[in-house]
């Protein structure tokens, strides 16, 4: 500080030493009436402190600029200690303090107030020189940006629940004014006593230069913590909202675009994340960008590369359906609820409605390269079937998912899928055939509980014969999806029921008959063991191997599957539960032996076999049990890619060898309006048949093998 106040006093003492007598050359030329402006634009003083400023400038060594900052920097750290930062530091401050935070002497030595007096005097002496600005310029701006930086970065770090912008703009407001009064004015509130050009100055300084650099900070540095605030929505909701101010006053969209972008490649959209944290993190950018941009594109720059990621994962429809149909999932489901058709075409225009027509402002310049305004300004639901971009592909899982639901629980109380499906009515249409396939399932429900009351009343003779009861699920096979086909032969007792059932069925519905899949279904058994008795609801399978222990205590795993025709690898499995109730135990390798309990008693075995109950409770059952009964979506796919079969034999035994696209082209001539098929669908069907050995293909043409 002593160098600098030093030199400049002696540069100003220099300086003022010529100023009598350039005043007494001004004095004889007024006399004299010499025209001296025409050699001396602005009078004889600008002249002499041009010369001066010059001479600094090719004269001042590069140590001085060094001084410079030093000299300013802890100015201005004793100024913001003393005028901004002393209510913050006065909650924090205890009297065992020992160290000023301006000066960083102790207390009792602080000279913060020697250090501002001789910051004053030397900024009064530079400016009655015009050397101020030209010499301490850019410290001056220097300091107040990156104070800036470092605050805002401070305030906004992991903080997004409250809006920060306002209370910056105070605290740059606060610190500019007050710094510039310092250094122009001498001191603070001196401002408004200045002249005109000093407070205009500062008035052009503070909005064009720091309040820019505040907007630009705080900007970058939510930019830079976008992905966090998109996953915290709605409680970062106020962080948005200042970033939606703040870009209306810089250029940083593209930059906000490219850095989301970015983090969702390399945070979201990889094997490591579950489709259900991809498909959250993707609804919350929907809610998210809406609040940044009303219009929607920022939303669809931002997420394109999501939806191809999503569209890639095989589970991600299965879920999507489930979070819409299950009320565990309230985000979606209360989404389905809003009874607001889906958006998919383009027929939205803005000339629909002029209410607002005020308040219209264009759309920015990259929404003429995306989609619709109807589009990009849809509701959730409507962004997450454009996904795909079709309505099909959901109701298709949903089918299946209402499948499962129904044969998995048993039960015949309905409401809960009645009024969901109403839902989806609303929101993909009647129309739909898959829908009305739906409610056809949702119909088998209530009248299998008709048919079973009638069967099982006390009514009907048989009732007397049947040794268990037993109750149907009636399915009509062309309107559900295709079932997982497994093996699995039920004891003679049982089989005779089911025959019972038939019977009494066929008398009910005259020449209709029933085809029994015998290993879906749920039992009801009681399994009386020498010292206790069990009561659980088990698979038909599960039933069927414990009800074999009842002839032989031990038996073998080639055994089982013989009697039973499971396969081995399935039996094991289903064996497994029988072994976590210590029904049985496995003595040596695939060699299972009935377990009763303590002491060498005989067997005790007697089992109450029932088929499926629908009022009994789910199955208490290992994990894996819980699978889909249904088959998989691409075997079922395959199962309606195998329309085209039989039409694509017959065009090439006619035309003996054809393309892909003219095979593509001609089914979608004869077989119009049944299964919709793309030329990468179908080509990979017809490779499958290839490996198969069923055609040729060679030189981009199949053909029929000859016989």
């Amino acid at each position: 500080m002593s160098r600098v106040s030093s030199a400049v006093g002696e540069l100003y003492s220099s300086a003022t030493a010529f100023l009598p007598q350039i005043h007494r050359c001004e004095m004889l030329c007024e006399r004299t009436g010499a025209k001296y402006e025409e050699y001396v634009p602005g009078g004889l003083m600008e002249h002499f402190k041009l010369h001066l400023r010059a001479t600094l400038h090719s004269q001042m060594p590069a140590s001085f600029t060094l001084l410079f900052q030093k000299f300013y920097a802890a100015a201005f750290k004793v100024f913001y200690h003393t005028e901004i930062g002393s209510q913050e530091e006065s909650e924090e401050t205890t009297e065992e303090a020992i160290q000023c935070g301006g000066c960083e002497a102790s207390s009792d030595a602080c000279h913060c107030q020697a250090i501002t007096n001789t910051f004053t005097q030397v900024n009064r002496q530079l400016l009655e020189l015009d050397l101020l600005e030209r010499l301490a310029g850019d410290m001056i701006s220097s300091q107040l940006l990156s104070t800036i930086t470092s605050h805002v970065t401070s305030t906004c770090r992991d903080s997004y629940d409250q809006s920060r912008i306002t209370q910056l703009e105070k605290w740059v407001e606060n610190v500019v004014v007050g710094w510039l009064e310092v250094v122009y004015c001498g001191g603070r509130g001196k401002l408004s006593s200045a002249e005109s050009a000093v407070q205009n100055m500062v008035a052009e300084n503070l909005h064009q230069t720091y309040m820019t650099a505040l907007y630009h900070t705080y900007t970058t540095t939510r930019i830079d913590q976008l992905f966090n605030i998109v996953i915290e929505y709605p409680e970062s909701q106020p962080a948005l909202e200042d970033i939606r101010e703040c870009l209306d006053r810089t250029h940083l969209r593209d930059r906000l675009v490219e850095s989301l972008r970015s983090a969702f490649q390399t945070r979201l959209l990889h094997p490591g994340v579950n489709t259900t944290d991809v498909l959250h993190a993707y609804i919350s950018a929907i809610k998210a960008l809406r609040v940044l941009d009303p219009k929607g594109v920022l939303l669809e720059l931002v997420s394109e590369p999501v939806r191809q990621y999503l569209r890639g994962r095989e589970d991600t429809v299965r879920y999507i359906v489930t979070s819409l149909t299950d009320e565990c999932c309230s985000e979606l489901s209360e989404e389905l609820m809003v009874a607001t058709p889906l958006v998919l075409d383009d027929s939205h225009s803005d000339e629909d409605s002029m209410e607002h027509w005020d308040t219209w402002t264009p759309d920015p310049v990259h929404a003429h390269t995306l989609k619709s305004k109807s589009q990009r300004t849809a509701d959730i639901i409507s962004m997450l079937v454009n996904i795909y971009g079709s309505k099909d592909v959901f109701i298709t899982e949903y089918r299946t998912i209402l499948a499962d639901r129904i044969l998995s629980q048993f039960s015949y109380d309905t409401e809960r899928e009645i009024r969901y499906l109403e839902h989806l009515k609303v929101r993909f249409g009647e129309t739909l055939a898959l829908l009305h396939k739906c409610e056809v399932m949702v119909k088998d429900v209530a009248d299998s509980k008709r048919i079973n009351q009638s069967i099982n009343s006390d009514e009907n003779p048989r009732r007397e014969k049947q040794k268990f009861p037993v109750s149907c699920m009636i399915l009509s096979a062309q309107f559900w999806p295709s079932f997982k086909e497994e093996r699995l032969q039920l004891p003679e007792e049982v089989l005779k029921e089911l025959e019972t059932y038939t019977e009494a069925f066929q008398e009910l519905k005259g020449n209709r008959t029933l085809n029994w899949k015998h290993h879906l279904g749920q039992v009801q058994l009681e399994v009386e063991l020498k010292h206790r008795t069990l009561s659980v609801s088990v698979t038909p399978t599960q039933a069927t191997i414990i009800f074999h222990f009842q002839d032989r205590k031990r038996w073998t795993i080639d055994e089982l599957s013989s009697v039973t025709q499971v396969p081995k690898t399935v039996l094991r499995r289903k064996i497994t539960f029988w072994q976590t109730q210590g029904v049985l135990q496995e003595v040596e390798s695939d060699v299972f032996l009935l377990v009763e309990g303590e002491g060498d008693g005989d067997e005790g075995l007697a089992a109450a076999a029932g088929a499926a109950s629908p009022d009994i409770a789910p199955p208490a059952i290992e994990e894996d049990e819980a699978e889909s009964v249904m088959a998989s979506a691409q075997d079922q796919r395959e199962e309606e890619l195998q329309v085209f079969w039989s039409y694509i034999v017959g065009m090439l035994t006619n035309l003996d060898s054809l393309p892909l696209e003219r095979i593509h082209a001609m089914l979608k001539m004869f077989v119009q309006g049944s299964v919709e098929c793309s030329p990468q669908e179908l080509r990979d069907f017809l490779d499958r048949k290839v490996r198969q050995h069923h055609l040729i293909f060679t030189n981009g043409l199949y053909k029929l093998p000859k016989n």
